[in-house]
């Protein structure tokens, strides 16, 4: 099985990459933008940083169960690609960028590498406000067995670590999964977007010590359980400080 691999792993206890693997090479975000969404929205609402409860009932969903109807709510309110533009203004993001021109609203198209992956969890750590740190963070730490869309979302960290962690997930091109027939009927472009995508992200250990980004893209017609054994097994071998790993039932 083919698997094209990008990886950053930082310890934040030291301030160094453990491990860097390709970690600028740019894949489709699937729905890990879901970070960026999040955080344009919650930019500007400061310094009480009030959400709306209908508001924070789409973004717990959002975050925890990756729904991909909240995420195309706000893409749609909040001008798509220009929120990218600006996060990408505010992180100092270097390798990520919105959907081709030709498919603005494709929010899953987002280019985003494993080292821009980085520097989003270290805002959310060290630099955001602490109202936005505590409710995103809150909510990926409580993140669901399954997304809202059916898919087992707990390979790669998830598999790998016993809690606490943190994972902010992506899938996209999978039978089955949402968007799946948009997926396949789009030529590649620089950023492959036809290939089987699945994208573990996060943080483990203690005080969200070590930040995670596995990208990964396989063979198209790769069965999704395939993609997801290969994900936990490519995190599994990765050096993470702080990590306890789960116990094999």
């Amino acid at each position: 099985m083919s698997v094209t691999a990008g990886i950053a792993v930082f310890d934040r206890e030291t301030g160094q990459f453990v491990h860097q693997q390709d970690a600028d090479h740019r894949f489709r975000s699937a729905s890990v933008v879901k970070l960026l969404i999040a955080l344009d929205f919650l930019w500007d609402r400061g310094p009480e940083y009030d959400v709306p409860d209908e508001d924070r009932a789409r973004l717990e969903v959002m975050l925890r169960s990756s729904d991909d109807d909240a995420a195309s709510y706000y893409w749609d309110q909040r001008d798509g690609a220009a929120l990218v533009e600006r996060m990408v203004g505010r992180l100092g993001l270097t390798h990520t960028s919105g959907p081709p021109a030709t498919h603005p609203g494709f929010w899953g198209y987002v280019a985003i590498t494993a080292a821009d992956t980085v520097r989003i969890y270290r805002y959310l750590l060290e630099e955001a406000p602490p109202p936005i740190r505590e409710f995103v963070m809150g909510h990926l730490h409580q993140a669901t067995r399954y997304g809202t869309d059916g898919f087992d979302q707990y390979f790669g960290i998830p598999s790998v670590f016993a809690p606490d962690f943190s994972i902010k997930q992506g899938w996209s091109g999978f039978h089955g999964s949402s968007g799946y027939g948009s997926d396949k009927a789009k030529p590649e472009s620089v950023v492959d977007l036809v290939s089987e995508a699945l994208h573990t992200t996060g943080t483990v250990g203690a005080g969200d010590r070590t930040i995670v980004a596995v990208y990964t893209l396989h063979s198209c017609g790769t069965p999704y359980e395939q993609a997801y054994a290969a994900v936990t097994q490519l995190t599994a071998g990765l050096t993470v400080p702080g990590g306890v790993r789960a116990a094999v039932s």
